[in-house]
């Protein structure tokens, strides 16, 4: 296990926000049990799984996070380091599931319930939500990109989309039809999300030796690590670039890709939802761009585990919560209506998913979380994230040095050396 620093991550973070802070009260004040969950935005799937899965023995009832993941995280560390006992259930990104679950704040899964959701979940979501070899918390919904493409605009560019494509490939065709590739390249974690797929699709890895915290050996500089950077100059010096690109998050590129200058999009599973009614046969769906030619890519993986805190009044009630919200069918309930796809294959078998999303569609959705590639996980990823955020934007400024120079300034972060 990675020792904590005080002098950073989340307890730094926490202290230094505390004395802001008014804590929200603790649960009911008498009668049934609150069990309070914090939940990411949705359009009311949570809240809906909250009220079906309350029972006589407790109620559970949703408080809402911010939208940005990083503001999650940070409303969830300062209660936690402040040991406030009113988050009983949270959902959480896997990018922080490491970094709170090293600092303790989460209360340890049973081990029963460790193995029946271990032998339920996908191996990527169980890598995901996993820490020091144990699930630190339950996999909730496992979310990953696809390449959605306007069938008109492949045609006229020639594309033959029952193939592999490059990302290089995407790119000319969009200059070759006057259209646009939408991808996420604001200075926030969804780009940090591109920049990690398309390094790992090169054969890399941002970073290895994990498990030794701030030692760990960061592997940006590499072979693979200037491919990825090609790809981004690429796009964002040519005409393919959407005039958002380094602003554009989910809702941005999803705006361009539906626009009459839509051409190509990376994005979450649930754009089939948002617009297959509207684009109806023009609407396509490939797997994720190459990288490299010949190179299968590793798309990014996304998604939300339920954790639940350590410092919770009703840990065991929690867990208890735990199993119902998790449930294959309470994931395919949430994939039907909020378009984030279970993390399992048992959520996948829900009828009403199946009804609403074709066969094809839902097989590849399940091939490119089995080929997903996790963000390094680490306690101490806010740290490197925020430091590839700092080095690769603006998109426009990236060029052959910047690997190197973004490498340097991780293990300059990492060590102290430097702020960001």
């Amino acid at each position: 296990m990675t020792r904590p620093r005080r002098g950073r991550g989340v307890a730094a973070l926490a202290a230094a926000i505390l004395a802001s802070t008014t804590l929200a009260a603790c649960g009911s004040s008498s009668g049934k049990p609150q069990l309070v969950w914090y939940i990411n935005p949705d359009n009311g799937g949570q809240a809906a799984l909250a009220k079906s899965c309350s029972t006589p023995k407790y109620t559970i009832t949703t408080q809402l996070l911010p939208q940005d993941a990083t503001q999650q995280r940070v409303q969830l560390a300062r209660r936690l380091n402040a040991h406030d006992s009113s988050i009983d259930l949270m959902s959480l990104d896997p990018a922080y599931t490491a970094e709170l679950a090293n600092a303790g704040y989460l209360a340890t899964i049973p081990s029963d319930l460790q193995a029946s959701l271990t032998q339920q979940s996908f191996k990527g979501a169980v890598a995901a939500s996993s820490w020091n070899g144990k699930l630190a918390v339950a996999p909730f919904w496992s979310n990953t990109q696809v390449l959605w493409y306007h069938k008109s605009v492949a045609q006229k560019a020639g594309l033959d989309m029952t193939k592999p494509v490059t990302w290089g490939q995407i790119i000319d065709a969009a200059v070759k039809t006057h259209t646009k590739v939408a991808v996420q390249a604001n200075k926030y974690e969804g780009y940090v999300v591109w920049i990690n797929a398309l390094i790992m699709g090169a054969g890399g890895n941002i970073a290895t030796d994990l498990d030794k915290g701030v030692d760990a050996k960061i592997e940006v500089d590499s072979t693979a690590g200037r491919q990825a950077a090609a790809v981004i100059n690429k796009l964002a010096h040519s005409s393919a670039a959407p005039p958002d690109l380094s602003i554009a998050q989910e809702g941005q590129s999803e705006s361009t890709f539906a626009s009459p200058s839509g051409g190509f999009l990376t994005n979450w599973t649930y754009i089939y939802s948002a617009h297959h009614d509207v684009m109806k046969d023009d609407l396509g769906y490939a797997p994720y761009p190459e990288t490299v030619a010949g190179q299968a890519s590793r798309p990014p993986y996304g998604g939300i585990g339920i954790g639940v805190s350590k410092f919770s009044n009703h840990v065991d009630l929690a867990m208890d919560a735990v199993k119902c919200l998790t449930s294959p069918q309470s994931q395919g309930k949430y994939a039907v209506a909020e378009g984030n796809m279970p993390a399992s294959a048992a959520g996948y078998a829900y009828p009403a998913l199946q009804k609403a999303y074709p066969a094809d569609l839902l097989k590849l959705f399940q091939q490119s979380v089995n080929d997903a590639g996790p963000r390094p996980v680490t306690p101490y990823w806010s740290d490197i994230s925020g430091a590839l955020q700092s080095t690769w934007h603006p998109p426009a400024s990236v060029n052959q040095g910047t690997p190197a120079s973004s490498a340097k300034f991780i293990s300059d972060v990492l060590h102290g050396k430097r702020l960001l």
